[in-house]
């Protein structure tokens, strides 16, 4: 068990004045634990209490589970696991519990009336997510490492005449020749038009031509955790108007990391960019938020946009991706992440952000 991340969230609990919570997210449970247990149909909680008597019910076919340390209450494919389950919860108590458990395993607890009340402890286990550990911020480092070699490379293959789908092919070679984990999302390769939508899926047979504008957003997992970045090149020329929007995009791209420093609000990281986009004349083609929270997944809870009234602390590793997108026409973006510092940011990707045209 990760007992300092453990502690934070029993502390948030007891804010709460709760003194149970059913954790059923695998990715949390990892988080917590140090153990990946993918359960697919089967019951799997991670069971705390103020008391410190936490259990993890889980199903005899993972005995891996047997290395997390807290007791164990193992389960079978025979067993009636919600009744087993019931029975260690305090019913005159409420029970907190976390994101993404089926509803046939959270009604049939309630059915039982396992607690007083049940409420939504989701917040709570993202709250301390949201806050990386020096541990987890070094294994970020690598990770993004890995995704500038290998966004390099894809920039680099562009001058091959390969369609969408084969770039990302050989995108998935580039990550397993550095030893990452696969992709942290599926990546976009867009080519021209495509790049005009930005959550493009790469298409086969779309290959580009002189003058396209090629937008790579790419990701790899590296022990556990995700990487995310987005570059935009163009391919043997670039129009005028291609070059005026992509100097738009990255001076917004600048113009917000520089903005980020603890106390400053994601609303007002968000304006950085959009204001700047808007006052350039395309801000009805900036048609996302600016950015997004990344760990384990790589879109996590707490976003960078314009509602997001929360405050930047040390230690959140958040995306600053503006882009400005033409229908029919071509798009641009330019992503990177960064951590927050106590005096301003570390950014993690240092791919070059001049304006490339690949020959």
């Amino acid at each position: 068990m990760h007992q300092n991340r453990v502690n934070k969230v029993l502390q948030l609990m007891a804010e709460q004045n709760l003194t149970q919570m059913l954790v059923s997210d695998p990715c949390a449970i990892f988080y917590l634990t140090g153990t990946w247990i993918h359960p697919g149909e089967r019951l799997l909680a991670l069971y705390l209490t103020q008391s410190g008597k936490h259990k993890l019910f889980v199903n005899e076919l993972f005995p891996f589970a047997d290395a997390v340390q807290c007791d164990k209450v193992w389960l079978n494919d025979n067993m009636d696991g919600i009744g087993v389950l019931a029975d260690y919860i305090e019913k005159d108590k409420p029970v907190a519990v976390d994101k993404n458990w089926p509803s046939r395993f959270l009604i049939g607890l309630m059915d039982r009336h396992a607690g007083s009340a049940f409420v939504n402890g989701s917040e709570i286990i993202d709250r301390v997510r949201m806050v990386k550990d020096a541990e987890e911020l070094e294994i970020m480092r690598e990770a993004s490492k890995l995704c500038d070699i290998g966004c390099q490379k894809m920039i680099d293959l562009v001058k091959e005449d390969y369609d969408e789908e084969t770039m990302g092919k050989k995108l998935g070679e580039i990550w397993e020749s550095l030893g990452a984990s696969g992709h942290s999302f599926d990546p976009i390769v867009a080519y021209g038009p495509n790049g005009a939508d930005p959550h493009h899926t790469t298409e086969r047979g779309v290959h580009k031509k002189p003058g396209d504008s090629v937008v790579i957003d790419i990701g790899c997992v590296y022990n556990s955790y995700c990487s995310d970045m987005t570059r935009t090149v163009f391919y043997k020329s670039a129009s005028a108007e291609q070059k005026k929007v992509y100097e738009i995009v990255r001076d917004a791209n600048l113009k917000a990391i520089d903005k980020v420093k603890p106390g400053v609000t994601f609303a007002e990281l968000d304006a950085a960019a959009r204001d700047y986009i808007t006052e350039k004349g395309y801000g009805k083609y900036f048609t996302h938020r600016l950015g997004h929270s990344i760990g384990l997944e790589d879109h996590e809870v707490g976003d960078v946009s314009a509602v997001n009234t929360d405050v930047v602390v040390p230690g959140r590793v958040f995306s600053i991706e503006p882009g400005v997108y033409l229908p029919g026409n071509f798009g641009v973006r330019v992503e990177d992440l960064v951590i927050a510092t106590e005096d301003g940011c570390e950014v993690l990707n240092h791919v070059s952000k001049d304006l490339t045209i690949v020959e």
